[in-house]
């Protein structure tokens, strides 16, 4: 077993030599000490948690609080984007969270969710069509995997379709380079005012939106504010568009690096969702494949007697749980036949991701089309000269050439 390191490791990791490869740190830290100490780049330093058990217990123990370091962050920063971190689901826990959760889901209920497939269909159909009418080849990246989500996103919400590039521009500067700090807050800044001037209109003019559905769920329930709903709609935004753009890039070039397994995916569309759930666990979101810190209210033992204080910060690595040997065979690689897939790519407890079963159709609906639109899709230069979004809290393709 490695020894515990003297000091704490830096973090972020180096990025890895290929676009299709995680940090080699991560396994290393998992069949080693599998929980360290590492370094933000603030300078504040933490715990880095990577064996499955244990980053699923950070998930949904309640003595790691999503609260208290959201607090702490907005009070460290006394900005808008800590306040909105403060005021998100993400940032909330129990009692407050299960509150705010359950009015959510009134409006976002998965049969609601399923219902947009179709339209989803459409909007992928259209942007492939915009695609084919354009010279080759063709950066994916700009063409498909940005505008799909981004359309989905600003049409469950009811936000014009005349707005969505500058929601993009915002949402990315929100999810973008760590030290762009005056960059996020303008984002958040303008978020704040535009959604706060959307509910207005709405209330005066409802549609057939989430929105609209969160306003009527506030005047059943008035414990449901307009800064509530606002901190929700930005959420979804960020959380559901960028993520999920990054995704259907990474993803495409994963299946182009495994041709058999390609070939067997094309020739049975059906078995769609389990390959989506098997390249959700096995292509990282983040560099750990987590985003959110927590920060222990109480004194927590870890996997080998590993003990936390209170008031640690805590990261849980989920690309490593997600390759863990011991609840994952042959972890290390793509199996899109993989039938137990307990991955936590869209976290688990009360946090679970409150948009997983969109991204899902979302990821599915994009891929059926690719396979049967696009059978000789492939990339248009060297995987080797792909290169990973430079400072991006989400780990995406600056581009993606391909032709077919």
């Amino acid at each position: 077993m490695a020894e515990a390191p003297s000091e704490p490791i830096p973090f972020p990791f180096p990025d890895p030599p290929s676009v299709v490869e995680i940090p080699p740190e991560l396994a290393e830290i998992r069949d080693g000490e599998s929980v360290v100490e590492v370094k933000f780049p603030d300078g504040i330093s933490g715990w880095m948690v990577t064996k499955h058990a244990d980053v699923r217990k950070v998930l949904v123990d309640s003595r790691f609080s999503s609260k208290v370091m959201a607090s702490a962050a907005a009070a460290m920063s006394e900005t808008e984007t800590g306040k909105l971190m403060n005021e998100s689901l993400v940032g909330m826990d129990a009692p407050e969270h299960t509150r705010l959760r359950k009015l959510v889901t009134k409006a976002f209920t998965a049969r609601n969710v399923e219902q947009l497939r179709p339209r989803i269909a459409e909007m992928v159909a259209e942007l492939l069509d915009e695609m084919e009418a354009l010279p080759r080849p063709v950066d994916l990246v700009t063409a498909f995997s940005v505008p799909l989500p981004v359309r989905v996103i600003c049409e469950l919400l009811g936000v014009p379709a005349g707005d969505q590039d500058t929601f993009h521009a915002w949402s990315n500067a929100l999810l973008g380079d760590w030290s762009q700090v005056v960059e996020k807050e303008m984002a958040t800044v303008s978020l704040v005012q535009y959604f706060g001037e959307l509910i207005a209109r709405k209330r005066e003019n409802p549609g057939d939106d989430l929105i609209t559905a969160l306003i009527k769920v506030s005047e059943e329930d008035p414990t449901l504010t307009d800064r509530e709903i606002t901190a929700l709609s930005i959420g979804i935004l960020s959380a559901g568009h960028e993520t999920t753009a990054n995704q259907l890039s990474m993803f495409l070039v994963h299946l182009l690096n495994d041709q058999e397994q390609l070939k067997e995916l094309r020739a049975n569309p059906d078995s769609l969702p389990r390959a989506i759930d098997e390249l959700l666990r096995f292509v990282p979101l983040t560099t750990t494949g987590g985003i959110i810190p927590r920060l222990t209210t109480a004194e927590v033992e870890l996997s080998g007697g590993k003990v936390l204080p209170a008031g640690a910060v805590v990261l849980p690595a989920v690309a490593a749980a997600n390759r863990d040997p011991e609840v994952f065979e042959d972890g290390d690689r793509l199996d899109l036949k993989r039938e137990q897939n307990p991955h936590l790519s869209f976290g688990a407890g009360i946090h679970y991701c409150l948009g997983a079963q969109l991204a899902r159709i979302e990821l599915q609906e994009a891929f059926r089309a690719i396979l049967e639109r696009m059978p000789e899709v492939r990339l248009a230069v060297p995987e080797s000269e792909l290169r990973l979004k430079s400072g991006s809290i989400i780990r995406g393709l600056e581009s993606l050439p391909v032709t077919w």
